[in-house]
């Protein structure tokens, strides 16, 4: 009995204590470690978060270096100096300027896409290609609200960078800096490639001049420095998710804070320039501001997020659509908007005419309307050349006085001629660069009111302006 009751005992233990606690314990052990393997091969095979050098393999070739040449106007006369000097005192004389930057061939047939800054005011665009061909360049057309501009090269079978979507990409992921900044006689480099992180999108900066600008772009960490402007910023698989376009640094040089135009943006304003010759741009007709935590208390809000309503432009697609002051716009078209700026990117997509849905906040409750945007000129035709930002008039167009042109020469208000051909502008001595101020002694500061003020030609007897060396001038005349 003694014995049986041993063995009775000695059977029971080993079989039910000991052999599944050990045999439990190993085999779960070694599937968690599976899974957990497996799941960390998937995620950095998916993600190509290790190797960037099929991304950068597919886009170097790509990337090329945009030189700009153009004439500045000399400085006012100084009889002094020229009594002094004679032909020896350059202030008298126009001199060369040159710009550089990067560029980015979409297409093999030609078409590439750089910064409008970088381009801006230039009389001759060349682009060099990493193989070291150099062609003189067309511009097809340039958008200032964007910042964006479009080349076109006379060579085909050239490589170029895929589309890639700036909306799917997430904070924290990698992306590459393609530039092409120093092919110059000095240094005489090809493409360069840097890495980063994707740090923030909408962010706007406050840099464009342009009375309609929009800036809702893609932050990274990282490296560019001058010259990389309107190069590729670019996913890790070799796709363009961004043109970069700007750094913020207290030196000027590389700080670790860089900035890119998403390329749903880039993609619409460069099919608009292919087509038309000018962006098609949607607008809704609001002047917009950040919510702020006293507008949230005051306008009963949950959260403070959304873009609100500063002044509801009359006429505009925003008042038909029964859009008021203080609405704190949410959603465009079932898109959550958390700031003005990603209602400005959503916008900038549509064309004039196209219909969408907006959700905004009224006392509290919200509510969703259609809207069917508009144009510039106040309707849904389509835009032509000089509708978008400069107007043609008498063979001149022109543009928004920026910033930069105010403060040069002390004034608040005028247009810049941005091009000029044939016609009663250039016979009166108009050119390139030059300001004008009023036009029958009416103050002007859109190229729709200088379209508005010449309707009439013969009632237009007097114009006053700036030229580009900052000598004032006025013209009085009787047709």
């Amino acid at each position: 009995m003694a014995l049986l009751g041993a063995g009775i005992a000695l059977f029971a233990y080993t079989s039910i204590v000991e052999r599944p606690a050990v045999i439990l314990t190993s085999d779960s052990s070694r599937q968690e470690a599976k899974k957990a393997e497996a799941l960390l091969t998937s995620y950095v095979m998916q993600e190509g978060q290790i190797d960037f050098t099929y991304a950068a393999e597919q886009t170097v070739h790509a990337v090329v270096h945009v030189r700009t040449k153009s004439m500045v106007a000399p400085q006012a006369s100084n009889p002094l100096w020229e009594y002094f000097y004679g032909d020896n005192y350059s202030g008298s004389r126009p001199r060369e300027r040159k710009g550089y930057g990067s560029g980015v061939i979409i297409s093999d047939d030609g078409y590439i896409v750089t910064n409008n800054h970088v381009i801006e005011d230039a009389e001759n665009v060349e682009v060099k290609l990493n193989d070291n061909r150099v062609f003189e360049a067309e511009i097809v057309g340039r958008d200032p609200s964007t910042d964006i501009a479009l080349l076109k090269v006379k060579a085909t079978g050239l490589p170029f960078i895929k589309y890639g979507d700036s909306d799917r990409l997430r904070l924290g992921e990698w992306v590459l800096a393609v530039g092409n900044p120093f092919s110059t006689s000095e240094f005489n480099l090809t493409s360069t490639v840097t890495a980063g992180i994707v740090s923030a999108k909408g962010r706007n900066l406050n840099i464009l001049d342009s009375d309609l600008k929009i800036e809702s772009f893609i932050q990274t960490d990282a490296a560019l420095n001058m010259g990389n402007s309107g190069g590729a910023l670019v996913d890790t698989k070799g796709l363009l998710v961004g043109i970069t376009s700007a750094i913020v640094s207290p030196s000027g040089a590389y700080a670790g804070n860089s900035f890119a135009i998403p390329v749903t943006l880039v993609r619409k304003v460069v099919e608009d320039l292919k087509q038309f010759g000018e962006v098609q741009r949607a607008i809704i007709g609001v002047n917009i501001t950040e919510v702020t935590q006293d507008d949230a208390k005051k306008l009963d809000l949950r959260e403070v997020r959304g873009a609100r309503i500063a002044r509801v432009i009359p006429d505009g697609a925003a008042e038909a659509a029964g859009l008021k002051e203080d609405d704190i716009i949410v959603k465009f078209d079932g898109m959550a908007v958390t700031s003005p700026s990603e209602l400005q990117e959503q916008v900038s997509r549509r064309r004039p005419g196209d219909r969408a849905n907006i959700s905004y906040i009224r006392n509290g409750k919200e509510v969703t309307v259609p809207i069917t945007m508009k144009n510039i000129a106040g309707n849904t035709n389509v835009v032509t050349p000089g509708m978008g930002g400069s107007a043609a008039v008498y063979g001149a167009r022109f543009e928004t006085l920026g910033s930069a042109d105010r403060e040069k020469f002390d004034v608040d208000y005028g247009v810049k001629v941005s091009e000029i051909k044939e016609g009663k502008f250039m016979d009166l001595g108009l050119r390139k660069g030059y300001i004008i101020l009023s036009i029958n002694g009416r103050k002007v500061k859109t190229a729709a009111e200088v379209r508005q003020a010449t309707d009439n030609e013969s009632q237009l007897n007097a114009i006053e302006g700036i030229q580009s060396n900052g000598t004032r001038f006025s013209y009085s005349f009787r047709n």
